[in-house]
């Protein structure tokens, strides 16, 4: 893309733009599942914080992070195929600054209603599946954050007036202040 703003010919090689349309495919599946895969970990470090440590193991993660990526490989093999499986007997400009799929189908000799909705199927799967676990992950957030108490110290200062006194905040001062930080080092202790 940066050759052919600075550079007169404009022209990308065939194999050029396979490796174009390969990698925008396979980074685009691993960006997707990697998000998904990120808002999993939110989720379980809000609503399992205590057990984040033994759920969350580096292998667990080496899993989670292979998957994206073979997702990614996988998926834009089978999408490069879609989109060159035709020979081209059209015109062989593009009109973009990079390598489209749909565009290259567009110069096939063949059907391109095949190859076309071979790759709506496959956005149908790899970006929405993840999204639906992303909204489901930040839902059951949100399910575990609204039914905890809140917290002591909003408790305390955001009572009205009336119901202060210091026999009544000092249980609370000393949950937030002595409690909450003792209890840190146990949490966060691998």
């Amino acid at each position: 893309m940066l050759i052919y703003l600075v550079v007169r010919n404009h022209a990308v090689s065939f194999v050029s733009c396979m490796t174009q349309i390969y990698f925008v495919f396979c980074a685009g599946v691993d960006e997707c599942i990697l998000s998904a895969f990120m808002a999993y970990d939110r989720y379980v470090a809000i609503c399992y914080p205590l057990s984040y440590v033994q759920i969350i193991i580096q292998n667990v993660c080496v899993r989670l992070v292979g998957t994206a990526w073979f997702s990614g490989l996988i998926n834009g093999i089978f999408l490069e195929y879609v989109s060159f499986r035709e020979p081209f007997c059209k015109d062989n400009h593009i009109e973009n600054f990079f390598c489209e799929a749909p565009m290259v189908i567009g110069l096939s000799c063949g059907d391109p209603q095949f190859s076309l909705r071979a790759i709506f199927a496959d956005a149908i799967v790899e970006l929405l599946s993840p999204m639906v676990l992303i909204v489901t992950s930040y839902v059951c957030i949100l399910a575990t954050i609204l039914s905890r108490a809140s917290s002591s110290a909003m408790f305390s200062y955001m009572n009205p007036q009336s119901t202060h006194g210091p026999d009544k905040d000092k249980p609370f001062s000393l949950l937030y202040t002595i409690i909450t930080p003792m209890c840190n080092p146990i949490i966060t202790r691998k």
